[in-house]
Formats: structure tokens, sequence, C-alpha cells
């Protein structure tokens, strides 16, 4: 990880987006240790709350379109979330809604629940508002720890 991050941080913001929609994606990924290192690296906390949310919340909303695709193979195959998982989110979420995007800064869980949102049909705009509230959330009470700590 520590030779991500080395790669990454003359990417500066761009290669924070990049790596919050991976990590956003189902692709194993951790954001969170890049996002310390640009941080302790100079780069201003504002900026990277921005590239980092907006890469993430792209990450989950691409989920969300192979989800919609409705072909569990698919999801299987491409984005290994396994039929259990899926069916098992789907019981979960029903009657719960697109609010639900909200949990997906979860780790995990998020990817599941963002590739089920899709499976389900969610509503696209709610979902993409609550997946955007709770990765901002995230990312900001993030920052705000890292800010703190190196203090």
């Amino acid at each position: 990880m520590d030779d991500i991050v080395q790669y990454m941080i003359p990417l500066g913001y761009g290669g924070m987006g990049i790596a919050s929609f991976i990590a956003g994606s189902v692709l194993p990924f951790s954001s969170e240790t890049l996002l310390a290192g640009l941080l302790l690296a100079g780069l201003h906390p504002w900026p990277l709350f921005v590239s980092a949310t907006i890469g993430n919340v792209l990450g989950s909303m691409f989920n969300y379109c192979v989800g919609r695709l409705g072909k569990i193979e698919w999801i299987e195959k491409y984005l290994h979330v396994r039929r259990e998982k899926v069916e098992k989110t789907q019981r979960w979420l029903q009657g719960r809604g697109a609010w639900m995007g909200f949990f997906c800064f979860l780790p995990i869980l998020g990817s599941a629940l963002s590739v089920t949102l899709g499976y389900m049909r969610a509503n696209p705009t709610l979902t993409f508002l609550s997946i955007a509230l709770g990765k901002a959330l995230r990312y900001g009470v993030l920052i705000m720890i890292l800010i703190m700590a190196k203090g």
C-alpha cells in the first residue's frame, strides 16, 4: 500500500479521485491511507475532500449501474459479489428504499448495498443523493480526525 501511496502522491487530487473511485467500487482498496498520505504531503483538505467524495460516489454508482443491468451472473463475475450476498442484502433492503444508499460508506457492506440497490432498480436520483451524503460525511469526519491528529 505504501508503494501505491508514493505513486499516487504526484497525481495529487486526481490520484485521490481515482483511488476513491476504485475504493468505492467492489475492488479491494483503501482510499483512507492515500488520503492520509496526501494530507501529510501538504495537499489542502478541501480539494482532497471534494475529489475523494466525488471519486467514491462515482465508484458506488458504477456498482449501482452494473447491478441495474440485472444480470446476477455479471454481478458475480465482474463485481465479485456473491449471489447469496445480493439476495441477503435485497431481503434486508425490502421496504427501506433508495435512502439506504447512505450506508454505502460502510466497508464491505457498502459495495453489496450499492450493487443491490441497482439490481432492485431503486430510484437513481435518491440513491445518488443518499450515497453522496454518506460518503461526504465519511470523508469529512476522516479529514477532521486527520487534521486534529496532525495538529
